[in-house]
């Protein structure tokens, strides 16, 4: 070992910061609770929908995601990594002005997609619905935290990186890559854009966004915390150095490729479903290694476990982390995706994850560090124990009542009577009936689990108003980084080489992205340009945008996979080239009513009018809302060449004639259903209503002109 350099430097932590977003998770974790749990009811009374446009669930589904991922875990993640960084390499963060603008940026953009998505300003992609500004401030807020963080790394006083920061590390370069190469989009306004990928390729890029924003915003920054809070709450070390190596560096590599599995079936080209599949399959392995290097580091710590709620918490989200990290591979198994896709398993999967191993390592980490940050004591270990016990009984409730909806729902739709081979639940509305009395067992399960948060958020309150009023600066003393070693283990000397060890990071996951999506992005044989395919016309491309901004992608597919099944309830299988022109795609991820990829012409303009109106009136027992609003709202016309052009702009077939005509064939278009419902509609210049480019759209779909 190298001589430790002798000039003492003195320093101090900011834990004001981490305050501020520890804070910000409580408030923001009982918004996206109460969000979901609205969300929830809905789906077991329509009527809870209350017909206000900002209300349905197809406007709050997104909402809850966002709130749940970004605002609670987000804000989690911050403040969990600006405390361990700080303590890991012995440094106060690199800026404190760059610390206040990261939080207070991030709130405003927390509350940005707070107003946009019940406004329907939504981009409809997967974690990704919000609009370009707010893409736009997304990134440089997250460039903010970035240099933060690295500027911190970069004036350690510690010359190794523990194995908390490999995961913030490698967090941060992959979600910054994400985000921009699904956000590349066309501006149309200053609420809504077009992205430059169209169908397949939309679908797959959206795809390796989605599954690696699980990935790498809650999975490894989760992970670092894990490594770093665990071992600091039981007061033992890391179970073994050489696995956290093993499991870091194979699960960055493994993740990126496993984006595929979420599009079995569909019209993706086969090798990249196979690529995903394979590269799924083996995350079993990564993934268990960490968790038995989580598990692992308890030994012999039992006793504490039991007495001590940040461990129970720790201990019941590696747990779920480990379930979750099982289930995942297992389900994108071809065999497996066929049972579960587009059901409510997928529901209870996902949930697992957040609710089991993000909500309760969070609880955790924040019992964890509010005694620390506010030099107390906890308020109750009684009340702590108690939202333990209730949150796991509501994580349960909900998981039972979502993994039974789902294999329910899966048996019927797949059930296919032997001897005449038709289908034996032809009416898909049969599923939904018979599996709303779990939708009710899984609210009831979401307001347990609100209950024991709840619980938590008195605690913390009563823990910081016990706090002493005046809290001294704690200021100290280390020497400046020791020299780098000669000889050891040969990842120790990577560790003290902070931008060699980043770049190898972001190479791991660099190549899995451009082998997996580059052949997509640039072959067009699986696209060609049919005779049977025609862009849309300017009053079915208004009528796509109203669709998209009432989010009915959440309930409804257009993606009619190869199955048996899927054939024979909606028709031939999708092809590729059937939505080539399609910015955004609309494959849809979950199934609460049928597919619509063929509706085109199944049914005449009067039923689709009805139906929006009153559901129940053409579908008894239809659990879907009725859209009033689209009776009164006035058609954009004015808006349709600009939207035009974008799309022109895209390589979309337009001609100019088309695009500078764009709003009169709209309004032409629109007249002539308008005539044929005027008999049966009492609302007068019926034309002009947005009910009217729903309908069109409608009758597009999966009809060839």
């Amino acid at each position: 070992m190298s001589q430790v350099q002798q000039s003492q430097e003195t320093f101090s932590y900011d834990d004001d910061i981490v305050k501020k977003f520890t804070l910000a998770t409580l408030v923001w974790g009982g918004v996206a609770f109460l969000v979901g749990i609205l969300a929830a009811l809905q789906l077991a009374a329509w009527q809870l929908n209350f017909d206000l446009s900002w209300l349905t669930f197809g406007r709050l589904r997104p909402l809850h995601t966002n709130a749940a991922i970004f605002a609670f875990g987000g804000n989690a993640i911050f403040a969990g990594i600006y405390y361990s960084t700080q303590r890991l390499c012995k440094a106060r963060l690199f800026n404190d002005t760059l610390s206040k603008i990261h939080f207070w940026g991030w709130q405003l953009i927390i509350v940005a997609a707070a107003i946009t998505l019940p406004l329907g300003l939504s981009q409809s992609k997967e974690y990704a619905e919000l609009e370009w500004p707010i893409d736009i401030a997304i990134t440089v807020v997250w460039v903010i935290f970035a240099v933060n963080f690295f500027g911190t790394l970069a004036r350690r006083r510690e010359r190794h990186l523990y194995v908390a920061l490999w995961f913030y590390i490698s967090t941060i370069i992959t979600v910054a890559v994400l985000h921009v190469v699904n956000s590349i989009e066309i501006p149309v306004s200053w609420f809504q854009s077009y992205p430059v990928y169209a169908g397949v390729q939309d679908a797959l890029v959206q795809w390796w966004y989605g599954h690696n924003a699980v990935a790498f915003f809650l999975t490894t920054p989760f992970l670092g915390l894990m490594y770093y809070f665990l071992p600091k709450a039981a007061n033992r070390p890391v179970y073994s150095y050489r696995l956290s190596i093993v499991h870091f560096w194979s699960l960055v590599f493994i993740y990126i490729w496993a984006g595929p599995h979420h599009l079995l079936y569909t019209a993706l080209p086969n090798w990249a479903q196979t690529l995903g599949m394979v590269f799924s399959i083996m995350l079993w392995a990564p993934s268990w290694g960490g968790m038995i290097n989580g598990l692992l580091t308890l030994r012999g710590s039992w006793d504490k476990v039991r007495t001590e709620p940040v461990l129970k918490f720790m201990v019941v989200a590696i747990t779920f982390y480990g379930m979750a990290t099982f289930e995942g591979p297992l389900l994108s198994i071809k065999s497996v995706s066929a049972i579960g896709h587009y059901t409510d398993w997928i529901i209870a999967h996902v949930h697992g994850g957040t609710l089991g191993w993000n909500g309760f390592l969070t609880f955790g980490m924040i019992y964890y560090l509010i005694p620390k940050l506010y030099r107390t004591e906890l308020y109750s270990k009684r009340l702590a124990n108690m939202h333990f016990w209730i949150g796991t009984v509501g994580i349960l409730m909900y998981l039972i009542a979502m993994y039974t909806s789902g294999f329910t729902q899966s048996m019927m739709l797949r059930a296919i009577d032997a001897e005449t081979g038709k289908l034996v639940y032809p009416d898909f509305v049969e599923t939904v009936v018979r599996i709303i009395p779990l939708y009710w067992a899984r609210a009831v399960g979401g307001i347990l689990y609100l209950a024991g948060f709840l619980i938590m958020c008195w605690n913390v309150y009563k823990t910081c108003q016990a706090a002493p009023k005046k809290q001294p600066v704690e200021v100290f003393r280390a020497p400046a980084m020791p020299a780098e070693e000669v000889g050891g283990h040969w990842h120790r000397r990577l560790e003290g080489w902070m931008p060699t060890f980043s770049v190898l990071a972001f190479l791991a996951i660099l190549v899995g992205s451009a082998i997996e999506i580059l052949p997509t992005l640039v072959a067009h044989t699986y696209t060609p340009v049919t005779a049977g395919v025609a862009p849309y016309t300017a009053l079915e491309l208004a009528g796509r945008d109203i669709y998209v901004r009432e989010g009915c992608y959440n309930c409804h597919s257009q993606m009619i996979r190869t199955l048996p099944e899927d054939v024979l309830r909606y028709g031939k299988p999708s092809l590729a080239e059937e939505s080539m022109y399609d910015r955004p795609f609309q494959w849809g991820s979950k199934r609460t009513g049928p597919d619509l990829a063929r509706v085109g012409g199944k049914y005449p303009d009067l039923w689709h009018y009805r139906h929006m109106l009153d559901p129940r009136s053409v579908t008894p027992n239809s659990i879907m809302p009725s859209y009033p609003w689209l009776f009164d709202a006035k058609t954009n016309f004015d808006g349709l060449n600009r939207k035009f052009a974008v799309m022109k702009s895209l390589g979309v077939p337009y001609t100019d004639d088309e695009v500078a005509n764009a709003s009169k064939a709209a309004r032409d278009q629109a007249l002539t259903i308008a005539n044929g419902l005027r008999g049966d509609s009492p609302v007068k210049n019926l034309e002009d209503r947005e009910i009217i480019a729903m309908i069109a759209y409608m009758q597009r779909l999966g009809a060839k002109r």
